[in-house]
């Protein structure tokens, strides 16, 4: 069975989006660590990361997530928000570390007023930077793929095989695999034929070993439109077979995967409970074909 959860709040205490997850039926949840529209967070202190690792250790979450703030841009041509995010990313896999998270989820980052080669280089040199400076931390980063809006990169899975390629040190960096972000970004995705093709491209230029974890996600708008809106499962336009290609596909069973769609209610039901119905309906079709 496929290790499904869904990101989660830490309002009232990182230990409350664990005890969420178990309320909602998650086996894996991502947390922001603090404010994803901050730079910098207080201090976690030891009292809060001891009741979370006591939640993690009796709830049956099998790896949580961290993803980091929205602000960093390791791929900025502006050196002062260059050197800011490079602080912020060190700040964020150190916090990760002290609640025994193991990935940091990160966006590549934006070239905004130069070329995706320049981008890149920025995003590379960051990384060594960033993995360097926290070598003796236990977490690392997970490159998401991204829709392409505007100038970001990480819509291409050749920019994610540059990056890995390029870092001196890449051990402790991976994938985040976001569905609606894929598709969006022009890679196919819906039937079955489809599915296998573009995971035989993100084989052959990346690797299916550096996919750590996927974000579930339907998509608002079409394949190639690059624009990234987050759907239900199955209420978008990557529809609801395409989910099930990837869940029974037995080289992903122990890589979590977690929801990112609209938080809320529907008829007076929890929509996380809904969705993680859904892909478990669908991860145990008997009758369905596996995708590989």
């Amino acid at each position: 069975m496929s290790i499904l959860g869904a990101h989660q709040s830490i309002a009232g205490g990182y230990y409350k989006a664990v005890e969420i997850g178990v309320e909602t039926g998650c086996k894996v949840i991502q947390v922001f660590t603090k404010n994803a529209n901050q730079w910098r967070g207080k201090p976690i202190m030891p009292e809060e990361a001891k009741k979370f690792h006591a939640a993690v250790a009796t709830s049956g979450i099998a790896c949580p997530l961290a993803h980091d703030s929205y602000l960093i841009n390791l791929a900025s041509p502006d050196n002062t928000l260059w050197r800011k995010s490079i602080d912020a990313m060190i700040d964020e896999i150190q916090r990760a570390a002290i609640l025994g998270i193991p990935w940091v989820v990160s966006h590549p980052g934006a070239y905004t007023t130069t070329s995706e080669e320049e981008g890149l280089k920025r995003i590379i040199a960051a990384l060594d930077e960033v993995l360097g400076q926290t070598r003796d931390e236990s977490a690392g980063i997970l490159l998401e793929t991204t829709a392409g809006q505007g100038t970001t990169l990480g819509w291409r899975f050749e920019h994610l095989a540059a990056i890995l390629a390029g870092v001196k040190d890449n051990r402790r960096l991976g994938v985040c695999f976001d569905t609606c972000h894929v598709f969006a970004a022009g890679y196919k995705i819906s039937t079955q034929s489809d599915y296998r093709t573009t995971m035989k491209q993100f084989e052959k230029l990346v690797g299916l070993d550096q996919i750590r974890a996927f974000h579930l996600n339907d998509s608002v708008k079409e394949c190639g439109s690059r624009v990234d809106r987050h759907a239900h499962i199955g209420c978008g336009k990557i529809g609801l077979e395409a989910f099930g290609w990837l869940l029974r596909d037995r080289r992903f069973r122990n890589v979590p995967m977690v929801l990112e769609t609209p938080k809320g209610t529907e008829n007076g039901e929890n929509c996380d409970v809904i969705n993680l119905r859904k892909l478990r309906e669908l991860a145990t079709k008997k009758s369905a074909k596996r995708a590989t």
